[in-house]
């Protein structure tokens, strides 16, 4: 029996993927209209607007456009967010006019899942007007090529984006002040082998930093940046940036460091964002691996001297 108006009238679909990326990144997809531009909408589907008021209450607008040139509207409002496990908001098909078509309700949750994302959509869309029952016909091949698209958009992005992590034996106040001193930094910063030169930190909100190093061979290396956020003793956030034999800084990143307190250890997790190619990203992720060991040694070696009282903690 062939499928009337009325029976189309109204339709929920459950999706649920493993998509091989972190569930921060993820969550990120859904939230920034710069990445959301890039995935939104079904197969060969450009996004031509994407504007989002990321609040309770705050609005999402998209014009989707097909391969023939036609523009579908939509609006939301979001219901509920809570970072990085779920959000809750409503998407409606309009017309050229703004009216309502097809009034929808979403919900989307993040799950850890052994590195990788459980991604679950619970989506409920209405038609509204007798030629929107349509749009619930291709409901699910819709949404399938969407998540199709936030899948290869996500594998792409964490391919080329530097999430490094450790566990370090210090209280959290004590690696953050190591960290933002330029005292101590001095004395760990850059990969094994390498020595700091130079070393300058404004360590505000808006303040600036250079650092030089030189290498094992004997060449020096100059990196600077802008801080962006600065919360004692919980995150750093500032850009980054290397200095050519010029002194003009290359292409700029933005890192992000958190400190989490583990009962009198330390969760440091440093996040660079994003690389132009799966090889800078890599070889980024190569030194501040090494740096980040430096780093642990030379509070555990502060450690040791604080207990045998030859030598003060940093602060």
């Amino acid at each position: 029996m062939a499928r009337t108006a009325t029976d189309a009238a109204e339709r929920e679909l459950v999706l649920t993927r493993i998509i091989d990326a972190p569930r921060e990144l993820v969550f990120r997809m859904w939230i920034d209209p710069v990445h959301l531009a890039k995935w939104w909408g079904p197969r060969d589907f450009t996004n031509p607007v994407c504007e989002i008021d990321l609040r309770p209450g705050g609005v999402l607008r998209i014009v989707m456009r097909a391969p023939d040139g036609t523009d579908y509207p939509m609006a939301g409002t979001f219901r509920e967010i809570v970072a990085p496990e779920r959000l809750i908001f409503t998407n409606c098909a309009l017309d050229r006019d703004g009216n309502v078509l097809l009034d929808g309700l979403t919900t989307v949750i993040f799950a850890e899942h052994s590195g990788k994302t459980r991604l679950t959509v619970q989506t409920r869309a209405t038609a509204l007007v007798h030629s929107a029952a349509r749009y619930l016909e291709g409901m699910q091949a819709g949404w399938e090529q969407t998540l199709d698209g936030l899948e290869q958009h996500a594998q792409d992005t964490a391919a080329r984006e530097l999430i490094v992590t450790r566990i370090i034996d210090a209280p959290r106040d004590i690696v953050f002040s190591a960290w933002a001193d330029p005292k101590h930094a001095a004395r760990w910063w850059g990969p094994q082998g390498f020595t700091t030169i130079s070393c300058d930190m404004d360590v505000r909100p808006g303040g600036t930093y250079r650092a030089c190093m030189r290498s094992p061979e004997g060449t020096q290396h100059c990196r600077r940046g802008r801080y962006r956020e600065v919360v004692k003793p919980e995150r750093l956030v500032f850009t980054f940036a290397w200095e050519d034999a010029n002194g003009n800084p290359g292409h700029e990143t933005l890192v992000r460091v958190t400190f989490a307190d583990l009962g009198g250890k330390t969760e440091l997790t440093l996040h660079q964002a994003i690389f132009d190619t799966v090889g800078a990203c890599d070889a980024h992720r190569a030194g501040w691996t090494s740096t980040l060991e430096r780093f642990a040694e030379y509070l555990g070696t502060r450690a040791a001297n604080r207990r045998s009282n030859t030598d003060g903690e940093p602060r």
